[in-house]
C-alpha cells in the first residue's frame, strides 16, 4: 500500500526509500527470523547505513539530524514489512536518542551518539518482574562508592537487549525518597557485574529480543549518570511519552500491511465463479479496515507533528498510542478472516501479523494505562 498522503515530498521519498529498502533487505529474511526468533544479524549494519539508527541525532554527532516525524515514519514503513525490525528501529531512535538528546551532558552526547548513530545498537531498561504498570516500583538498586556507582538488581522485558552494546538502567539511588530517588545510568555490555541473561520466547514480534538483565555490583563511572541524581523518573516519564508514539507508528505500518495483504488476496480469489472482493459482505469489512487505518494514520502524524513544534503532546501520544494497537488487532484479525482457511496457516502473512499485533495493547504502557492518561487530562482541562 502507498502511504503517501498527508506527507511533503521529502517525507514522501524518504518514505517510499525506507520502504524500498525493507521490501530488499528485510522482507526475504521475515519468515525465518520469526521461526528462529532472532534477527539475522547482517541486517544491523545495513540499518546504520541506511541512516535508520540515528535520525535525529545531529550531523556534529553524526547523525541524519532530521525530525521526530521522520524517526516515525521509518518506524511505519519498516513495520509494514516486519514490524520486530520496526520496534528494533524505533527503540533506538524514540527512547535511547531522544534519551540522550535531552538528558545527556555534553560528554555523554560526543561519547555516545555518533556510536548509536553509526554502529552500536542501544536498549532503554526500566521494567522489572514487579514493576510493569507501576514502573516506579523498580527495586534495582544504585549505591554510590568512590567513582562509581555500584547497580544491583535484575530488568526484564527488556527491547533489543540481544543485539545493543548501550543501556539506559534506571535504579534507585536513594529507595527511602521513593521514586524521587530512581535515577537513570548508562551501562556498556562490557561493564563488569553486567549480564544479558535469558532471551524471552514470545507470542509475536519474535525477531525483536526481549531479554532479562542482572546487574550483580555492577560498575557504573560516575561520569555516566544520565540526567541528575534522583531524576530518572522524569527521564522515564518524558522519553516514554514520545516512545508511545513510535509504537503507533509500528501498530499502523502493522495494520497498513494487514489491509494491504486483504486487497490484494481478495482481488485474487474466486469463489461462485467471481473475486470475493466483489460480494458487497467482503467490500464493507474491506471499507471498516479502511477507515480504521485511516484514522490511526491521522492521529500518530498529529501527535508526532506536534511533538516537532514543541506542543504538548502527551494526551495526544497516549491517544495515538490506544487507537493504534486497537485497529491494528482488529485489522490484522480482519485480514486472517479474508484469507479464510489460509490466514490461518503460515503460509501466507497475515498469521504473524495477527501474533505481531497484540503486543502493541501491552508494552511502553498498556491500554489502561493509556485510558488513565488520557482521563487525567481530559479532565484536567474541565
Amino acid at each position: 500500500m502507498q502511504v503517501l498522503t498527508h506527507l511533503s515530498d521529502d517525507e514522501r521519498v524518504f518514505f517510499q526509500a525506507v520502504k524500498d529498502f525493507a521490501a530488499e533487505h528485510v522482507q526475504p529474511l521475515v519468515r525465518s527470523m520469526d521461526e528462529k526468533g532472532q534477527i539475522e544479524r547482517s541486517l544491523i549494519p545495513k540499518f546504520f547505513e541506511m541512516g535508520l539508527m540515528g535520525i535525529e541525532v545531529p550531523e556534529e554527532y553524526q547523525g541524519s539530524g532530521a525530525s521526530f516525524f521522520m524517526a516515525i515514519l521509518a518506524v511505519e514503513a519498516m513495520s509494514q514489512i516486519d514490524p520486530s525490525i520496526g520496534v528494533l528501529i524505533d527503540v533506538q531512535n524514540t527512547l535511547v536518542n531522544n534519551a540522550f538528546l535531552r538528558w545527556g551532558s555534553e560528554a555523554l552526547k560526543a561519547k555516545y551518539l555518533p556510536q548509536l548513530a553509526t554502529g552500536k545498537v542501544g536498549s532503554y531498561c526500566l521494567s522489572e518482574s514487579s514493576s510493569g504498570s507501576d514502573a516506579f516500583a523498580l527495586k534495582t538498586r544504585a549505591v554510590k562508592k568512590g567513582d562509581k556507582y555500584l547497580l544491583n538488581g535484575q530488568k526484564l522485558w527488556i527491547t533489543n537487549a540481544g543485539e545493543a552494546d548501550i543501556f539506559i538502567v534506571m535504579a534507585n539511588l536513594n529507595p527511602e525518597a521513593g521514586y524521587k530517588g530512581i535515577t537513570s545510568f548508562i551501562v556498556e555490555r562490557g561493564f563488569k557485574g553486567f549480564t544479558v541473561s535469558k532471551k524471552e520466547d514470545k507470542l509475536g514480534i519474535r525477531a525483536s529480543s526481549t531479554c532479562e538483565l542482572v546487574l550483580d555490583d555492577c560498575e557504573v563511572p560516575l561520569e555516566n549518570l544520565l540526567g541528575e541524581e534522583g531524576k530518572g523518573y522524569k527521564v522515564a516519564i518524558e522519553t516514554l511519552n514520545e516512545g508511545r508514539i513510535g509504537i503507533a507508528a509500528q501498530m499502523l505500518g502493522l495494520a497498513e500491511a494487514a489491509l494491504e495483504h486483504a486487497i490484494h488476496y481478495t482481488k485474487q480469489r474466486v469463489q461462485f465463479g467471481k473475486p470475493i472482493a466483489s460480494f458487497q459482505g467482503m467490500q464493507f469489512q474491506l471499507a471498516q479496515m479502511a477507515i480504521e487505518v485511516e484514522t490511526a494514520r491521522l492521529m500518530v502524524y498529529n501527535a508526532a507533528r506536534m511533538k516537532d513544534a514543541g506542543m504538548n503532546f502527551v494526551k495526544e501520544a497516549a491517544m495515538a498510542k490506544f487507537h493504534a494497537s486497537q485497529v491494528a488487532e482488529r485489522v490484522a484479525s480482519l485480514a486472517v478472516e479474508c484469507f479464510g482457511g489460509y490466514g490461518f496457516t503460515k503460509d501466507y502473512p497475515v498469521e504473524k501479523l495477527y501474533r505481531d499485533a497484540k503486543i502493541g495493547k501491552i508494552y511502553e504502557g498498556t491500554s489502561f494505562m493509556q485510558l488513565a492518561t488520557i482521563a487525567k487530562l481530559v479532565l484536567e482541562k474541565q
